[in-house]
């Protein structure tokens, strides 16, 4: 049986439900959004509109199957293309639900972010829609979390629900392709990847090239205005190195070339974590002021981020403790950063001469996490110092003495909130 993450049955129970709002799919490149979404239409008609590589919908192209067969037209993809291609898809659902009156019919637009002006259009076709009482289900998926979000909140408050893809999980990556728990802290969590894994130096190349370079280029520097891409580009490539430390952006500037202000290098890294690359966490505190102004911890979110630009193979990052403890820390930062709902949090606590990996928490409960790679555990002052500071929060060790690994990357980050 073909492996399908979690996200195709919900994405067809809302299928089964009447179209109340738009399903929007989201999440950062590569972690197989389209292949998903395929997988829960293949059981009703539907009209799949890939908006960089359209084909002309015709009578024949819709019904159980939903894929198109014409040539290419070649037209503009501009706000008048796609009110075109949904009054298109409105004449379809009549003609289906003439023969099929109690049968799902759903429009689904890939990469609709790359329409200008897609959620002012949107909005005004589905409010019609709703007028008119016209129960056709409507998905748009996105590649660009960044021009996403943007479309979201300027157009299309109140009128949509979010599917969320995050990264591949551990749990998925052994089920889907064998990953045993060290290859996914090297290779990571990217699907496409994986047969590329026996070959490191191809693997490498797919990553960088395929994987990072667009998301970068394509993602963030075509659709957001950014004035230094290169500094942005410097930044990842730091901050990808460093994963599991904690710098403060006074000393990062002095390791890149024409490095703005802090508040830039800040905006910038916002942009690499909105872009599901690269997170810059804060220092817990009560106050969300003092957080914001405390140095980041950088944490990669898919650590073949990490891996792939080190010249190490995954054989010689085994035998170096000290980057192989920074590539374990960082799966499980990632892995809690990606599991994490709107309303919890992924910081990090210090306190010369303490430090707490991570801090997990949410309106009311709090979780102190250490994470050890190696075979014994040692001291953990720090879990204790923090501990003694917040009374009555959950102190957790992650490894060796502690909550197995593959256990802990088992369950979303809410999951370890609970009491113990």
């Amino acid at each position: 049986m073909t492996f399908q993450r979690a996200q195709v049955t919900e994405l067809r129970k809302r299928f089964g439900e009447a179209s109340r709002f738009i399903t929007i799919v989201a999440g950062p490149r590569q972690v197989g959004k389209t292949t998903m979404v395929r997988a829960a239409l293949a059981d009703i008609a539907h009209q799949f509109i890939a908006v960089d590589q359209y084909e002309e919908p015709s009578p024949r192209s819709f019904g159980m199957y939903g894929e198109t067969s014409a040539e290419a037209t070649g037209e503009i993809r501009d706000a008048a293309w796609l009110i075109r291609m949904w009054k298109i898809a409105r004449e379809q659902l009549k003609l289906h639900r003439a023969k099929n009156p109690a049968q799902a019919f759903a429009l689904v637009f890939d990469e609709i972010q790359k329409i200008p002006r897609w959620s002012e259009v949107v909005k005004g076709l589905w409010d019609a829609d709703r007028a008119t009482g016209l129960d056709m289900h409507v998905v748009l998926l996105g590649s660009s979390p960044l021009l996403m979000q943007k479309g979201l909140t300027e157009s299309l408050t109140g009128r949509y629900e979010l599917i969320p893809v995050t990264h591949w999980s551990f749990q998925e990556m052994h089920e889907a392709f064998d990953f045993t728990l060290n290859e996914y802290f090297f290779f990571g969590g990217y699907p496409g990847s994986a047969p590329l894994i026996r070959g490191e130096d191809r693997w490498r190349n797919y990553v960088l090239a395929s994987l990072v370079q667009p998301s970068i280029d394509t993602d963030i520097l075509q659709m957001v205005r950014v004035d230094k891409p290169a500094l942005l580009k410097q930044l990842f490539t730091l901050g990808s190195a460093y994963s599991g430390q904690i710098l403060a952006l006074g000393k990062v500037k002095g390791q890149l070339e024409g490095a703005g202000n802090e508040t830039t290098l800040a905006g910038y890294l916002d942009l690499l974590g909105n872009a599901g690359l690269l997170m810059g966490l804060h220092k817990y505190h009560r106050g969300m002021a003092r957080q914001r102004a405390s140095p980041p911890k950088f944490n990669v979110l898919n650590t073949a981020l990490m891996s792939s630009a080190t010249p190490y193979t995954f054989t010689e990052a085994q035998a170096d403790r000290s980057f192989w403890g920074r590539l374990v820390e960082s799966a499980v930062g990632a892995h809690l950063c990606n599991t994490a709902t709107s309303n919890e949090k992924v910081n990090y606590w210090r306190e010369s001469p303490h430090e707490v990996a991570f801090v997990i928490s949410d309106a009311n409960r709090l979780t102190a996490i250490e994470v050890k790679s190696g075979a014994t555990h040692g001291k953990l002052n720090g879990l204790q110092a923090f501990g003694q500071q917040h009374t009555g929060c959950r102190r957790l060790l992650v490894g060796a003495g502690g909550v197995e690994l593959t256990e802990f990357l088992s369950y979303p980050l809410a999951h370890w909130l609970e009491p113990v």
